[in-house]
């Protein structure tokens, strides 16, 4: 615990608007595709169709989308952004293993793995100084 408490006081004191615009823009991204994915469900059963023996539709069709809506919302605002990213981390996986069993699409595939490597590194760097979890946590 002492580990964690030491490297998000170093994250809040190295902290830069342009990384809290990164998070802003991930979340964004995220909740459009949440967004996207609700109202284009066909697409998205095409998309994981070669996964889909191994997790199911409906697991496909009520854990995705909303999780990239309510997970985008909440990382742009960086209200509990660390469990956002880890709902989201399931996900992204998946697609990036997608674009590596199923049809390789290179435009996809580094774009969940950018998509990926983002989140990552918030999981470990956190919200940031200008964020809902920090104004909550000074509030305290």
């Amino acid at each position: 615990m002492g580990y964690i408490k030491s490297l998000n006081k170093w994250a809040n004191a190295h902290t830069y608007y342009p990384l809290d615009l990164l998070r802003v823009a991930l979340g964004i991204f995220l909740f459009y595709q949440g967004v996207y994915f609700m109202s284009n469900l066909p697409l998205l059963m095409e998309l994981y169709e070669p996964i889909k023996p191994l997790i199911g539709d409906v697991l496909l069709v009520h854990y995705i989308a909303p999780a990239h809506f309510v997970g985008g919302l909440l990382i742009v605002f960086g209200l509990l952004t660390r469990w956002a990213i880890i709902a989201q981390l399931p996900i992204l996986i998946g697609a990036v293993l997608i674009n590596i069993v199923g049809e390789m699409n290179t435009s996809n595939f580094l774009l969940a793995t950018l998509v990926l490597l983002i989140c990552l590194f918030f999981l470990f760097y956190g919200s940031g100084r200008h964020s809902v979890d920090k104004y909550l946590k000074m509030q305290q």
